[in-house]
């Protein structure tokens, strides 16, 4: 069941080399976007089958 008063919100991770979004994660609305996260994340490209930078998209 869903806590009451937690604002979150869904957001996609788009790779910066191909374009594509690869991953959707929820981040807390309330504290603001973390500094790290709003830089970008190392995460894993499939196209590319290697890690790269993911920034935040929303949709």
């Amino acid at each position: 069941m869903a806590k009451k008063g937690v604002k979150r919100e869904h957001v996609w991770l788009q790779c910066s080399e191909t374009g594509d979004l690869n991953y959707r994660t929820e981040v807390n609305l309330q504290g603001g976007i973390p500094e790290k996260m709003k830089a970008g994340l190392k995460k894993f490209c499939p196209r590319l089958r290697k890690h790269t930078l993911h920034k935040i998209k929303r949709k």
